[in-house]
């Protein structure tokens, strides 16, 4: 089988009894060009299934016109809703992007990343995997000054540009509302304290138990991948003994609602016996019955935020402040019925010291 023969613009240029020049402007859509030729132009481009080649192009102008992604897990909520955030806002401004999950393996982020180097990306854009402490392999990027961003998980004590929720006043705001609501014996599921996320959260927590002068008990913290089959094996544990706790803080909706309908199937009754929140605001916390009461992240604010510090980055020259800044989203407590009843504590001003140090 004869290999297949690309057509070029000189093909084109050939069957229209045109110059190459006056295609190549035509195909680009050149002011000079008249609308007739370039119609007449793009339609034999069509017929003879004419490709541009953006690799080529991109080596003389030094622009591929392509921005890399790099997130966990598609099939997750938060960094799904993200992506089509910044895929949207950056076709606006002319710029392609390549998605690419880790799978929430550091070695598999490690290669992405040199693949999109390698790809001869403009710039790349990072949630980073659970177990990543060890940032090198982006340097790659910083030291050809290549735009990076990081958002979501992101590093803690690294001079990168950085675009986060406040985690540390989502899980402040998570166990105050559980507080609020008379709970004095609040679970708090957490993920890994690898990543920066869990930290902040944790602290957070912590921060109101102290705040309210309930005891921080080590018993009643788990740290863990947060996934359904954790969330149940972590169910068995707080629920194989008496007393129940009256109040849980999962650092997502998955765990939040796999909680919800472990305590059915033992009959705890939600939320009059023990009150839940969730993290994240996903769609399904909405629609279970009784609704998950969840903290908003905001995913459409991040991903506007996220494209523009993209695009702010590539057109403008370099500058440390510009790089190395932080800015945080805000987040919302979203109260449903899986921590209805009326408030029985007055509620306080946080001490957000840890947050104002961000």
């Amino acid at each position: 089988m004869s290999k297949r023969s690309e057509k070029t613009i000189v093909d084109i240029a050939a069957e229209l009894n045109l110059s190459v020049s006056t295609v190549s402007r035509a195909l680009n859509d050149h002011p000079n060009i008249s609308v007739r030729t370039k119609e007449k132009v793009k339609k034999m481009a069509r017929k003879l299934g004419y490709r541009p080649n953006a690799l080529a192009a991109g080596l003389r102008n030094n622009r591929s016109r392509t921005i890399g992604l790099i997130i966990p897990r598609i099939s997750m909520f938060f960094p799904a809703a993200i992506s089509t955030i910044i895929q949207n806002k950056l076709q606006d401004h002319g710029y392609h992007l390549i998605i690419c999950q880790s799978n929430d393996s550091y070695e598999q982020e490690v290669e992405l990343v040199n693949t999109l180097y390698s790809a001869r990306v403009d710039a790349l854009a990072v949630s980073t995997t659970l177990h990543t402490t060890d940032f090198s392999h982006f340097d790659v990027f910083r030291n050809h000054q290549i735009p990076l961003v990081f958002f979501d998980r992101v590093p803690l004590k690294q001079q990168v540009k950085v675009i986060k929720g406040d985690d540390f006043l989502g899980g402040f705001t998570a166990t105050e509302h559980l507080i609020k609501k008379g709970c004095k014996d609040i679970v708090h599921i957490s993920g890994p304290l690898s990543c920066s996320l869990y930290i902040e959260r944790v602290a957070g927590y912590k921060s109101a138990l102290q705040q309210y002068k309930l005891p921080f008990k080590k018993s009643r913290i788990f740290y863990q991948e947060l996934t359904r089959e954790n969330a149940l094996q972590a169910c068995r544990q707080i629920f194989d003994k008496q007393p129940y706790p009256d109040g849980i803080f999962a650092a997502n909706d998955t765990t939040a609602i796999t909680i919800l309908q472990y305590c059915r199937s033992i009959n705890v009754r939600v939320p009059e016996d023990i009150k839940i929140i969730g993290y994240s605001n996903d769609p399904r916390s909405e629609i279970i019955t009784p609704s998950i009461t969840s903290i908003d992240q905001s995913p459409e604010m991040m991903g506007e935020r996220v494209a523009a510090a993209l695009i702010e980055m590539l057109h403008t020259a370099p500058s440390a402040s510009q790089r190395y800044s932080q800015e945080i989203i805000p987040i919302q407590l979203i109260e449903r019925g899986s921590s209805a009843g009326k408030e029985v504590v007055k509620g306080r001003q946080p001490k957000l010291k840890k947050a104002n140090k961000k």
